[in-house]
Formats: structure tokens, C-alpha cells, sequence
């Protein structure tokens, strides 16, 4: 099984929590386990990190995957921090966005892939 880290704005109040179950759900159908700070080490809010632990784990699990996928329909600073740096270690990025969305032309310029959805559902049947 391929192992992803996966990019995605975050919430203090966890609100893309099913949004983030449902892409990790989809993607494992295929083959890729997926990896978060939100759900892996903050326990969905019940565990806090500073600033620069978060990074530190955030680039920890970056090096380990095999891919970065960054879920890019909510534009965030720290996306773009996590493609940069994903990119500088020659680790394939993909992006998933809802129908719509606006990608921005540096993100794209440095993604392998770039799948538009509508439905969740969708991701497993695009993705290479």
C-alpha cells in the first residue's frame, strides 16, 4: 500500500473532519493510506502542538510518504508551505479540488495531477 501524506486547511473546530475520512476512505479503495496531523497526532483537537512541532511532524510525514495530496477547494498558507516543500524533496503531488476551485497557476505548475470533483467518489476512479 502507497502512503500519502495529505494537505488540507485546517480547522480549530475540525469541521472538515468528514471531508478528510471520506478522501482517506476513497483513496485506501486504490491503495493509498492516508496520514493527517489533524487525525493522526492532534486526535481530531484533543492533543495541541506549537507552531514549530506541527511543522516538524508535518515535514516528518512529508519525508516518509510516498506522496503529498493536497486537498486545495480552500485555499490555506500552509498548503502551499507543504507542496513547496513536498516538491523540493521530489515527492509526487496531486491535487484535489472541488469543481470550481481555484488553483492557483504555482501549485499547478508543480502537481503531477490535478483531479476536479463533484462527489468524493470520484477521486478513487481519477487518480494514477
Amino acid at each position: 500500500m502507497k502512503k500519502a501524506f495529505l494537505s488540507i486547511k485546517f480547522h480549530e473546530d475540525c469541521k472538515n473532519r468528514k471531508l478528510i475520512e471520506e478522501i482517506s476512505n476513497e483513496l485506501q479503495k486504490v491503495g493509498i493510506k492516508i496520514r493527517t496531523v489533524i487525525g493522526d497526532y492532534e486526535k481530531w483537537g484533543k492533543v495541541k502542538f506549537n507552531p514549530e512541532e506541527l511543522m516538524k511532524i508535518t515535514f516528518e510525514e512529508i519525508d516518509k510518504a510516498d506522496m503529498l495530496i493536497v486537498e486545495f477547494s480552500e485555499k490555506g498558507v500552509g498548503l502551499g508551505i507543504e507542496a513547496g516543500y513536498a516538491f523540493s524533496k521530489g515527492k509526487p503531488i496531486i491535487i484535489l479540488a472541488k469543481e470550481g476551485s481555484d488553483i492557483s497557476t504555482t501549485i499547478k505548475g508543480i502537481s503531477k495531477q490535478i483531479i476536479l470533483y463533484n462527489n468524493i467518489k470520484e477521486i478513487s476512479k481519477k487518480i494514477k
